[in-house]
């Protein structure tokens, strides 16, 4: 299937300049392509994986695709989806941010795959040359015309500045630059950047005479209208470290039933048939989450490794399928258990269960908490304890950090040593 046919039945093409020379130009193995990202932040978000991983299926398809970088146009700031001034960001933490969104693209596509950064030769030019042999190709009224600068152009509170009414002429120059020194006919990107990327293409035709493309996706929101990418706590992160591997499976795996086809098309390698297959599934028996468990998995396994599913696998089994507490590694225990009660005490001074269990906010009273443990409601790290008067010991901690406690089937508490 020719890579276009396959980002169509997966609905991942929103618009395209010319979708009959496009396709047939991607006919030829080798074609080179690029998609930019922003830099203002030290890792990239589940909302960049539908272009991140669009170029990974051209890979796949036998083509070249690049990462941009926006070591300059980060320094200037994107107005697209914007309804206000950016933030303009200390050149040292884009730079910082830039390598470690480098190092994710490569962990996904490995070091062969170009990430380039566009400083390296905008920085290069004076603003006479910029002014003379760019800026000549640009029409304020057209520039006016385009979304991104209409819609703060027309909200007199806010406006835009020149800083930001300029981001889409480098854009368009990192286009004309790979168009000459690549051989990169297409750029690709999000709904929102079709402004940019068009003026891009015209760029090309107006200053080196060429032919080049464009292809955005959809903007993707869940059944509920809002935007895909963001649960309670913000964005979810690729970096383990702004969003832990635990909170990561747990985003795909909640996925609306409404939603997790689609999501299985836009982030998932799944053939068309394995899709239809986990699609029928869901209409036969919701209640399984066999969709969902898939996506879950091969997300995580993607950007965080098979390992580190494990791990939260191991969680889930103990946590809702009664296994053994031991084999659950410490950090995804505590990720797990996030937003549930935590107490800490010293070591030398653990109290009775039934104070632990008052202090969680798990039972009202001291007096309910001796009839819960009494009637076998009670369970420390697994084992279920029956003795009104037992008191944890220090040694009792996994691996001498966390006790979990579980009251009936739904009330979870973590207590750890300080």
């Amino acid at each position: 299937m020719n890579i276009i046919d396959e980002l169509k039945w997966r609905g991942l093409v929103f618009q395209t300049t010319d979708e009959a020379n496009l396709r047939e130009y991607f006919e030829t193995p080798g074609r080179t392509l690029y998609c930019g990202f922003d830099p203002s932040a030290k890792s990239l978000h589940v909302g960049n994986m539908v272009p991140l991983l669009a170029l990974l299926r051209f890979k796949r398809a036998g083509h070249k695709p690049m990462a941009l970088m926006g070591g300059a146009t980060g320094r200037i700031g994107d107005p697209s989806g914007k309804d206000q001034e950016r933030q303009l960001l200390d050149y040292s933490i884009i730079d910082g941010n830039i390598e470690a969104i480098r190092k994710q693209v490569h962990r996904l596509f490995g070091d062969d795959t170009e990430v380039l950064n566009n400083y390296d030769w905008i920085r290069k030019m004076d603003p006479i040359e910029f002014l003379r042999d760019v800026g000549k190709h640009f029409t304020v009224n057209e520039m006016m015309r385009k979304e991104s600068v209409r819609q703060r152009i027309d909200r007199d509170e806010v406006g835009i500045s020149y800083t930001e009414f300029s981001y889409m002429i480098l854009q368009s120059l990192d286009y004309d630059h790979l168009y000459n020194t690549k051989d990169c006919r297409l750029q690709i990107g999000g709904s929102d950047q079709w402004g940019n990327i068009t003026a891009g293409t015209e760029l090309i035709r107006k200053k080196s005479s060429g032919e080049a493309f464009a292809l955005t996706f959809p903007l993707l929101t869940t059944a509920s209208g809002a935007k895909f990418g963001k649960s309670e706590k913000g964005a979810i992160y690729l970096d383990p470290e702004m969003t832990s591997p635990w909170e990561f499976y747990q985003f795909w795996i909640n996925a609306d039933d409404r939603d997790v086809v689609k999501l299985l098309k836009f982030f998932t390698f799944k053939t068309q048939e394995e899709i239809e297959e986990l699609a029928k599934r869901v209409e036969e028996a919701p209640h399984l989450r066999e969709a969902q468990k898939s996506l879950a998995a091969e997300m995580t396994i993607m950007i965080h490794g098979e390992d580190e599913l494990n791990k939260i696998l191991g969680a889930v089994d103990v946590l809702f399928g009664g296994g053994d507490i031991a084999t659950v590694d410490v950090a995804t225990l505590r990720a797990a258990m996030q937003s549930a009660p935590s107490v800490q005490y010293a070591s030398n001074s653990l109290p009775q269960l039934a104070d632990m269990l008052v202090d969680l906010g798990i039972v009202k009273s001291k007096g309910q908490a001796k009839k819960d443990i009494s009637a076998g409601a009670v369970r420390v790290n697994g084992e279920q304890i029956k003795d009104m008067m037992h008191s944890p010991a220090a040694d009792d901690f996994l691996h001498g950090e966390v006790l979990l406690l579980k009251k009936g089937k739904k009330h979870y508490g973590l207590v750890t040593l300080n």
